[in-house]
């Protein structure tokens, strides 16, 4: 006889336990910091950006992916089934973000993304968010000293996406997915903006009369508005809002076939059961023949 037993939802591969959501909250504030440090220290503008620091933030990213993957394994959470998810996922990612490449903000990996996240989890999602953006960089050529930051917030993406309320189904999960998807694809925009944004000079408008540069010392929260003025003048009205519709037709078009898919191929694959297998009963002696 065989005995199951079960891990997490029947339709979740992943579940996070303790360790594996410690994990995440310190890789998430960990990014944050990578963000948000040149409004809290004097730093100067210059040419480079992060280009010097990209590499190590980048190397710093892989231990954090690779810790996290062993968390799940230790916790019974992920299983070797889980991860050729997460490569199939990874692959298609790559392979759709091409079809796009953020022409006019018009981005086709961040549906894919929320819609795995939803089913598989917060932990499969930070990790395939990190994992696809990768892909598709090395598909595209679009590596640099924004990759980094990229998988960042793509791994928030998918990980908040696991976060979601379980119990909305339905006509409401759709719901519930186009106003997350329509969110996070502002505040992709505004944190893509934000690793840039300090380092360099005379970030200024012609249809703006007003200073909204990053300026070294001055109070954070004087900083800050000037960013939001800069986000809202170069990137909310057109990329952001562009990503956002890309986003929410994806997810109402392909969301309810896309979501029963996925569910039902980790139903079938049983994601998270481990068999224990007992003594096997003692053979019956055969019938001594008459």
């Amino acid at each position: 006889m065989t005995r199951l037993r079960q891990w997490g939802r029947a339709d979740q591969a992943v579940r996070v336990g303790p360790r594996s959501a410690v994990v995440l909250g310190l890789a998430s504030l960990a990014g944050l910091m990578m963000f948000v440090w040149p409004l809290l220290v004097r730093v100067e503008p210059q040419s480079m950006q992060h280009g010097p620091d990209a590499p190590f933030i980048f190397f710093g990213i892989l231990p954090i992916l690779i810790a996290i993957v062993l968390a799940e394994l230790s916790e019974g959470g992920m299983d070797a089934k889980a991860l050729a998810m997460l490569g199939v996922l990874s692959a298609v990612n790559a392979a759709l973000r091409p079809l796009g490449a953020g022409t006019a903000g018009i981005e086709t990996v961040f549906f894919v993304l929320v819609l795995a996240g939803r089913v598989f989890g917060a932990g499969f999602g930070f990790v395939l968010g990190c994992t696809s953006l990768f892909a598709s960089a090395l598909l595209t050529a679009g590596v640099g000293p924004w990759l980094p930051f990229q998988m960042l917030c793509s791994a928030w993406i998918g990980m908040g996406a696991g976060l979601l309320p379980r119990r909305v189904t339905g006509k409401a999960e759709i719901a519930m997915l186009v106003g997350y998807g329509i969110v996070v694809a502002y505040l992709f925009g505004f944190l893509m903006n934000l690793w840039f944004w300090p380092f360099i000079t005379g970030a200024e408008v012609p249809y703006h009369d007003g200073h909204i540069s990053y300026v070294a010392g001055d109070p954070v929260w004087e900083n800050l508005h000037r960013f939001a003025v800069f986000t809202l003048l170069t990137s909310t009205a057109g990329w952001d809002t562009g990503r956002a519709i890309t986003n929410a037709v994806a997810i109402v078009v392909l969301g309810p076939a896309v979501l029963a898919t996925l569910r039902r191929a980790s139903r079938k694959a049983s994601y998270g059961v481990a068999p224990t297998f007992a003594e096997l009963p003692e053979r019956i002696p055969e019938r001594q023949k008459p």
